[in-house]
């Protein structure tokens, strides 16, 4: 699951981006109305947590914007201002939910979780690759009836690879959208991590779904 941040206090948004990467979600962080309504309509995002109060662009302004131009992302309004009429703009601009600072970061995560059940179903929810499973929503992961427990790195890389079933995905790929920075040809981070991953998923008498391809990455498939 990907959130984009929207709040223009740096501490807040880091303690934003810290605490949702703790959960396992994959966050980009906007820090004015503009970049938001670029990355808005560029990326596929679950959530956006968008500020009220933003340089250049407000909230409301993104909102509409975005709305306008027929972005379906959840948006849960995170903002001081806790007049009435400043939620009903809100909601009637589009937003899906409304919070109001100062707020505990424990609700934030149970709003996030209610605003991804609605309008789902079990089957968008739920990730497989043949007896392999992984729950968006409550992050647990199966293999064959069994309960495997990752780490968050683990759990990322392993949602990047289903998401991209039966493609060659490369190391600089996973390096930018698992770690989010440039890659480091003289890091094996990503080596390491997914011999990790097959350590829990496809070690005996599972039989193996992520496949070297030499010099070239790796492929996550359910056939030979």
């Amino acid at each position: 699951m990907k959130i984009l941040v929207v709040e223009d206090e740096p501490k807040l948004a880091t303690a934003l981006i810290k605490g949702l990467k703790v959960e396992s979600y994959l966050v980009d962080v906007a820090y004015d109305g503009e970049v938001a309504i670029e990355l808005a309509l560029v990326n596929d995002y679950d959530i956006i947590l968008l500020d009220y109060l933003l340089p250049k662009r407000n909230g409301l302004e993104v909102l509409k914007e975005i709305r306008n131009r027929n972005c379906l992302s959840k948006v849960l309004m995170l903002t001081a201002k806790d007049a009435i009429q400043d939620k009903v703009d809100g909601l009637n601009m589009g937003a899906d939910d409304y919070m109001v600072k100062p707020f505990a970061f424990e609700e934030l995560l149970a709003r996030i979780r209610v605003l991804l059940r609605r309008g789902s179903n079990e089957k968008l929810s739920i990730l497989m690759a043949g007896d392999l499973s992984l729950n968006l929503l409550n992050h647990e992961v199966f293999r064959a009836g069994k309960k495997i427990d990752l780490s968050v790195k683990e759990y990322a890389l392993l949602e990047y690879f289903l998401r991209h079933q039966n493609e060659l995905v490369s190391r600089t790929q996973l390096w930018e959208h698992v770690w989010e920075m440039d890659i480091n040809n003289f890091s094996n981070v990503v080596d390491v991590y997914v011999c990790y991953l097959r350590n829990k998923i496809d070690k005996k008498p599972f039989k193996p779904l992520i496949h070297t391809l030499r010099g070239k990455g790796y492929i996550l498939k359910t056939d030979d």
